[in-house]
């Protein structure tokens, strides 16, 4: 009775190894992030070309591109976008373009945003997508949540509402402003649900197959190239550096490793 017993352990236990093989055939993950197609690396004589543009390091997943590695906080296979983190604000003198990292790539399905912090300069007019925040978006230590109150001084606070509609040569400090923050927003509306946004630039990987005419932007002097499409087109030019950036581990490790644990001790007391 005892063999029948162990026997039946040991078959869920050659069970679970042959699922679990079976999905992380389909699924890996880099930390807590599933790396999915595709991203996943395959044996064709012509992978798809979203292969060059993440990268694993140390169990955090990074945006590559021709400047340096910026952390990955999430991707969306549905949306095929992925959110380069930010998760706090950052002085303008260390300012990079969202439109810089994203241009040449399809756009997201929700413009990237910028918010702008104590911008004291009122000589130059506003752009028609910039606008005073209704309330008042607070610059957060290391918060993920954006915090809110009501506005009590004018101008402490402006949203860009697309940062693809800005000159690509704009800077925060143009504005005379101190501090910004990378953004995107939730919803298309140009109501009051302009300012709900969330943080992090999204970029997309909706990548269509003609590639090469999307890489010909980058041979021409003013070409829409941006510096995540130049990584893609000229894989020597991409900089391992990284901007910045935040991770966690895997819980999925532990939680398997716990498991079969669990197993092995129950046949070896039975």
């Amino acid at each position: 009775m005892q063999s029948l017993k162990k026997l039946n352990l040991l078959l869920i236990l050659k069970f679970f190894f042959i699922t679990s093989s079976a999905e992380s055939a389909h699924t890996h993950f880099c930390g807590n992030i599933p790396i999915q197609t595709p991203f996943l690396r395959s044996n064709s004589s012509k992978p798809p070309v979203q292969n060059s543009m993440i990268i694993c390091k140390s169990q955090k997943l990074y945006f590559r591109t021709s400047i340096g590695l910026f952390p990955i906080s999430s991707i969306d296979y549905t949306t095929k976008t992925l959110t380069i983190s930010h998760p706090s604000c950052s002085p303008s003198r260390r300012y990079i373009s969202p439109a810089l990292l994203s241009a040449g790539l399809p756009p997201p399905p929700h413009p990237n945003a910028l918010l702008l912090f104590n911008c004291s300069n009122r000589r130059n007019p506003l752009s028609p997508y910039i606008r005073n925040c209704t309330r008042l978006h607070q610059c957060g230590s290391a918060s993920d949540q954006i915090k809110e109150q009501e506005v009590k001084v004018p101008n402490s606070c402006l949203i860009v509402q697309d940062v693809e509609k800005l000159e690509m040569g704009f800077r925060p400090k143009d504005l005379g402003c101190s501090d910004f923050r990378r953004v995107h927003r939730r919803s298309l509306s140009d109501v009051d649900e302009y300012e709900e946004v969330e943080l992090g630039t999204r970029i997309s990987f909706d990548i269509p197959d003609h590639v090469p005419d999307m890489c010909k932007e980058c041979e021409k002097p003013n070409g829409n190239c941006g510096v995540g499409l130049r990584c893609i087109c000229h894989a020597k030019e991409c900089k391992d550096k990284v901007i910045s950036g935040v991770g966690s581990m895997n819980s999925g490790g532990s939680f398997l490793f716990s498991f079969v644990s669990l197993l092995i001790v129950i046949v070896m007391n039975i």
